[in-house]
C-alpha cells in the first residue's frame, strides 16, 4: 500500500488497539494474540454492562479508538447496568472470554493491571467504583 493511500489516524488506531492487546499477553506471558483480545474484549464488555450509561461513556471517552469500538459491540444501554453478582459476573466473563471459570479471577486482574497502565488511574478507578465489592475485587490487580 503506498503511502498516499493511507489513513494516519486509522494506523494510528490500529497500532493502539495492538499495543493494548499485547499488554494484555504480556500479562499472561503468551504469544496468543488471539486469546489476549479474547480477554480484553470480555473485560471490556463485564464491565460495560454493569455499569450505568453515564459511567459507561465516561469510561468510553478514555479509550483509543478501536479499543472503544470494542467496548461498545453489541451494547445495548436500555439494558444496563446489568445489576449480576460476582458469581454471573465469572460466569459471563468465562463464556465471552473462552477461559474456565477457575481463571476468571487471574484474567481480570491481569486486564485490569494492563488497562492501569495506559488510563489514569482515577479513570479507571472510577470506573470500578460503581461496581458491587465482590465484582470489583476480582478485578484488582494482585500485588
Amino acid at each position: 500500500m503506498s503511502e498516499n493511500t493511507r489513513v494516519s489516524a486509522l494506523d494510528h488506531a490500529l497500532q493502539a488497539a495492538h499495543i493494548w492487546v499485547n499488554e494484555v499477553a504480556k500479562e499472561f506471558d503468551t504469544d496468543d494474540r488471539e486469546f489476549a483480545y479474547g480477554v480484553l474484549r470480555a473485560w471490556l464488555h463485564t464491565l460495560r454492562d454493569r455499569l450505568t450509561v453515564e459511567a459507561s461513556a465516561q469510561f468510553a471517552a478514555q479509550l483509543p479508538d478501536l479499543i472503544r469500538g470494542v467496548f461498545y459491540a453489541g451494547w445495548n444501554p436500555n439494558a444496563v447496568p446489568d445489576k449480576y453478582d460476582a458469581e454471573v459476573y465469572a460466569l459471563r466473563f468465562a463464556k465471552e472470554a473462552c477461559i474456565a471459570v477457575n481463571d476468571v479471577g487471574k484474567a481480570a486482574a491481569a486486564t485490569t493491571a494492563a488497562v492501569s497502565r495506559h488510563l489514569p488511574a482515577a479513570q479507571v478507578h472510577k470506573a470500578l467504583d460503581h461496581l458491587p465489592v465482590d465484582i470489583r475485587s476480582l478485578l484488582q490487580p494482585q500485588a
